[in-house]
């Protein structure tokens, strides 16, 4: 009879070599899953940024798909994918901005500069609302349905790549990843 400590580390392993098997066969291995996919999104706690609208939990479910969009100042990559959320916008895009642990006078130097692409904008300056949705790190980027559905979550910036393989089949209706 086998004692019950030798059988451990083929359990162990077994365990692992599930685990592995399951990460290695999503789509993309290096995108991270979003908890809220399909599900409701979570609540909207955001504090005023100057002169700026904060967008509420109504405006998760205003009717019409949207971006809501986690990003610093100090982030580098936010910098980079700030000209795409510009040129989603004025597309028509509605994107919302959560300005995520930032200083704002930092914030308002950095819309000053890039411009503001955010329909509302408002921040999460002790990161409570981030906490809550999931990020991990900004910048990150949510595509919420108009009944205020999360339908993707693309964690890093929204290059054009991103915008034309996954945000815009979503945007148009054609996918619900």
């Amino acid at each position: 009879m086998a004692k019950p400590l030798m059988m451990l580390p083929p359990l162990i392993f077994a365990g692992l070599a599930g685990m592995f098997v399951w990460g290695m066969a999503r789509d993309n291995p290096k995108q991270l899953p979003s908890a809220f996919a399909g599900k409701e999104a979570p609540a909207v706690q955001l504090e005023q940024l100057a002169d700026f609208t904060p967008f509420t939990d109504a405006d998760l479910r205003s009717g019409e798909i949207k971006l809501v969009n986690f990003w610093a100042s100090w982030c580098a990559p936010c910098r980079v994918e700030h000209p795409n959320l510009e040129a989603l916008a004025q597309e028509g895009v509605q994107v919302l901005g959560v300005n995520y642990k930032d200083k704002p006078e930092q914030a308002l130097g950095f819309l000053g500069e890039l411009g503001n692409p955010y329909a509302k904008l408002g921040a999460d300056s002790k990161g409570r609302m981030a906490l809550d949705w999931g990020v991990y790190g900004v910048p990150e980027t949510f595509v919420v349905s108009g009944d205020g559905k999360v339908l993707f979550r693309f964690a890093g910036p929204v290059t054009q790549r991103v915008i034309e393989q996954k945000l815009r089949p979503l945007l148009e209706g054609k996918t619900s990843e």
